[in-house]
């Protein structure tokens, strides 16, 4: 996956993680164990359809996902993502992975 990622560096990226939660950032760095270093990071937090609430983004700044929790990298499409009004959308709930 290194190899990969090295295309993603000082881009947007989108993170799943193994216990279901979505992060947002810049990819600073990365080392051999996919451990991700990310800039400007927020977390989405998506409501379910049936949710009174909101769905909302927390701040985290620079932030550090061990590569143990890494399930998905993808890149942003920054146009889009900046288009979508990110309080007006609903989904189901990720459910946590392990590895095997």
């Amino acid at each position: 996956m290194s190899t990969a990622l090295s295309a993603y560096i000082s881009k947007r990226v989108c993170i799943i993680t193994t216990d279901g939660r979505t992060l947002v950032g810049t990819l600073e760095s990365y080392d051999q164990q996919t451990n991700l270093i990310l800039s400007s990071t927020v977390e989405r937090i998506i409501r379910p359809a049936d949710d009174e609430e909101e769905s909302n983004s927390v701040e985290h700044g620079l932030y550090l996902v061990r590569g143990d929790n890494v399930v998905l990298v993808g890149g942003v499409d920054e146009e889009l993502d900046n288009s979508i009004d990110w309080g007006k959308v609903r989904g189901e709930v990720i459910g946590g992975t392990y590895h095997s």
